[in-house]
């Protein structure tokens, strides 16, 4: 079952999301947008190694841990968030917004520099 939310509402249930994280986590989110896409695009795809997986969400950037002090003269990293395959993948609108959330979570670990193979095994992927 999918859950159908206009563009406005997706974003405010992100918005909803950073706006619960501790004070200190949103002072260290510099130079990082997050943005929405319908679907992922071709590059998000080539950059996934798993094939047929869905993919919610996509970090492109240094993460923080990795940044030196020119580092701020780049365009910022990004978080992006898939709208189509959250809302698809959702049962009701409860269930989205943990999707949403765990997504939203799941990216900010990369930019402070948490990888996957260090998410799988603190049991978070």
């Amino acid at each position: 079952m999918a859950v159908f939310l206009t563009r406005q509402a997706f974003e405010e249930l992100v918005a909803q999301v950073l706006e619960t994280l501790p004070e200190p986590f949103q002072r260290a989110l510099v130079n990082v947008a997050i943005v929405i896409e319908r679907e992922p695009r071709i590059h998000h795809r080539r950059q996934v190694r798993a094939r047929g997986s869905t993919l919610f969400g996509f970090y492109e950037g240094i993460p923080l841990p990795e940044r030196t002090s020119g580092y701020g003269l780049v365009t910022p990293d990004v978080i992006t968030l898939f709208q189509g395959p959250l809302c698809r993948a959702a049962r009701n609108k409860e269930d989205l917004a943990r999707l949403v959330r765990e997504t939203v979570l799941h990216e900010l670990a990369h930019y402070f520099g948490i990888s996957d193979e260090r998410l799988w095994e603190i049991g978070r992927y």
